[in-house]
């Protein structure tokens, strides 16, 4: 399998100066000790010193074929605007009246070049190069996480329909030359690789909607232990809050797949990874985005940090080594952190999707060819994904959703001295995700049917309960003794084998029915009933062997469950941008304009 950059735990030096190419500085400069990892060493810590990783984030593809762009080291790049080529004048900027010209950009759809390719395909000579194209696709393992870690597979909606949830990576390998162009840092080459860029893409079961969550790199998470699947070595479990970016160089992508899905309980289908030169090719192959600053910006200060952005006050169409400093730029946005950056990238890619269905055109053959290339060497996907057939496929269900049904959200968070963690929030955002629920609030109301198991149940005091303390928030500590409390009123409703677990307290938003095997269906909701749980609080999980009961959040105290109107209302704090959002405008710290 063909991985970018080398693994292993360690860190990088920065031992180059404000004035190198490739300057990179603390998010949160000379504010925290050293993050320590699961092996006891330094992660990423702040200011110029050890292990500062690059910031690159991800960016969706042609047709709503989701690309992870990058946003990386603060390279000295004081690149300024070039003309492109298009009519838009000196500076790159788009003239006045430029939407009745839009037929003259020659913007190629990722889905129309597979179409072709595949067209092309059924002639001898095509079928070989579609081959290659195949060949041209790098690989890589799903989850290499413990595989009883791993989150339970979506459920299907009443059509029979399920979501499709896709995790979007951008790594800052320095692994070829081009990339440590890109990237700076020259002392990094080859060094171990970071998940700089995290985004969750959900696509909504009956292909409505689609939400994206992105998480700061900064994040700290407990990253749970992950096998190499080249060589076999095992990275232990980290036994300390780790930031999340250094689980790409845990063995590889299915590591940073195995944190989310520990962390979200969401099943993640696929993952998609980009590097920096993959961010430029793909920028220049789309074409020309409009973003927009409502001031003058320069990405630099006198000390060399910034990414060299530097545009005009208003809308300006970006592409190429412009666009990625667009994706990389934090210094000049807002308060110059993670979070601001994420705005932009944010803005960046909504966009894009609404430049490319509005003027995809198919180019010559010359033309297509070059996308094509471009296109499939500048992702490592995982094996379901590992052909063009399979990528055009995912096009055609990703495009399906208008603009207008997109929401981009950040992790809600706090700070934990200069890093963050997630919230109740997070929490709240991820179950939407998990149960489908779209952010953008116009899901049609569901009508919930509890359907009785025609498995009959057994007689009250022949049912074994187990009963678990998931009371425990990212905010509150458990109940002492809540499962002991909660067995003991089932005792006296009848089901005299219920029994507290003397396990370590979880953590659970609602009180959940657990079953292992349909033989047992009716047993639990046997149960749910005399507690008066809703049915679909009842579930099916393999991670039982017995009807199991845990007590949620919900229900921290009293002898009586109430089932809460839950709240499906995306939070506040997750800052939600609507794809058909075209006014949506970066502010400039006054300190970067000109």
């Amino acid at each position: 399998m063909a991985r970018s950059g080398v693994r292993g735990e360690g860190t990088r030096s920065s031992g180059r100066g404000a004035g190198e190419h490739g300057w990179d500085d603390s998010l949160y400069d000379g504010s925290d000790e050293p993050v320590q990892g699961a092996d006891g060493d330094s992660g990423p810590g702040a200011g110029s010193g050890a292990g500062r990783s690059a910031d690159i984030d991800p960016v969706p593809g042609t047709d709503g074929n989701p690309v992870p762009g990058t946003e990386g080291r603060t390279a000295e790049d004081t690149m300024s605007l070039k003309p492109l080529g298009d009519g838009r004048g000196g500076d790159g900027r788009r003239p006045e009246g430029a939407a009745r010209s839009r037929r003259r950009r020659r913007v190629l759809r990722w889905s129309a070049m597979v179409l072709a390719v595949l067209i092309l395909g059924t002639a001898g000579a095509g079928y070989l190069y579609y081959q290659h194209l195949n060949d041209n696709i790098k690989k890589d393992d799903l989850n290499i996480g413990d595989a009883k870690d791993r989150a339970a597979e979506s459920e299907a909606n009443a059509a029979g329909q399920t979501p499709l949830n896709i995790l979007l990576i951008g790594s800052d390998a320095r692994d070829t030359e081009e990339n440590q162009e890109l990237g700076g840092a020259k002392e990094t080459f080859g060094g171990v690789p970071l998940a700089d860029v995290q985004m969750l893409l959900h696509l909504s079961a009956d292909r409505t909607n689609m939400s994206v969550v992105s998480m700061p790199r900064d994040t700290l998470l407990d990253i749970p232990k992950c096998t190499d699947p080249d060589d076999g070595q095992v990275y232990a479990a980290s036994s300390v809050p780790t930031m999340t970016n250094q689980t790409l160089g845990r063995g590889g992508p299915g590591c940073t797949v195995a944190t989310w899905e520990k962390l979200t309980d969401i099943h993640i289908d696929h993952f998609m990874q980009i590097d920096f030169s993959g961010v430029v090719s793909m920028a220049d192959a789309i074409g020309g985005v409009p973003v927009c600053v409502d001031a003058n910006i320069y990405s630099k200060d006198s000390q060399g940090h910034g990414s060299g952005l530097k545009l005009e006050e208003g809308t300006t169409y970006v592409k190429g080594e412009q666009a990625l400093e667009w994706l990389r730029t934090r210094y000049g946005f807002e308060d110059g952190s993670d979070l601001a950056r994420a705005k932009a990238q944010h803005q960046y890619m909504n966009s894009m999707v609404r430049e490319l269905r509005d003027n995809a055109t198919v180019s010559n053959p010359t033309k297509l060819r070059s996308l094509a290339e471009t296109a499939t060497k500048a992702l490592t996907v995982d094996t379901g994904l590992g052909t063009v057939k399979k990528l055009y496929d995912l096009s055609n269900e990703l495009r399906k959703v208008e603009p207008k049904r997109i929401t981009m959200t950040t992790m809600p968070n706090r700070y934990v001295g200069a890093r963050v963690e997630p919230t109740d929030d997070a929490a709240k955002l991820f179950r939407l995700v998990r149960e489908d629920i779209a952010l953008d609030g116009k899901d049609a109301k569901k009508t919930v049917t509890e359907e009785t198991s025609s498995d009959p149940a057994a007689a009250d005091d022949k049912i074994g309960v187990a009963v678990l303390n998931g009371t425990r928030t990212s905010t509150q500590s458990p109940v002492s003794g809540r499962a002991s409390e909660v067995s003991e009123l089932l005792v006296g409703k009848g089901f005299t084998q219920a029994s507290a677990e003397q396990s370590e307290a979880t953590t659970e938003d609602k009180t959940l029915i657990r079953y292992p095997s349909a033989d047992l269906e009716g047993d639990a909701q046997r149960v749910a009933k005399s507690l008066g749980i809703p049915l679909s609080s009842v579930e099916k999980s393999t991670s039982v062997s017995g009807v199991t009961l845990v007590v949620g959040a919900d229900w921290r105290e009293g002898t009586t469950y109430k089932a809460e109107a839950e709240d499906n209302t995306t939070p506040d704090t997750a800052e939600a941008l609507n794809g058909a959002d075209d006014k949506a405008c970066m502010h400039v710290n006054p300190n970067y304009t000109w």
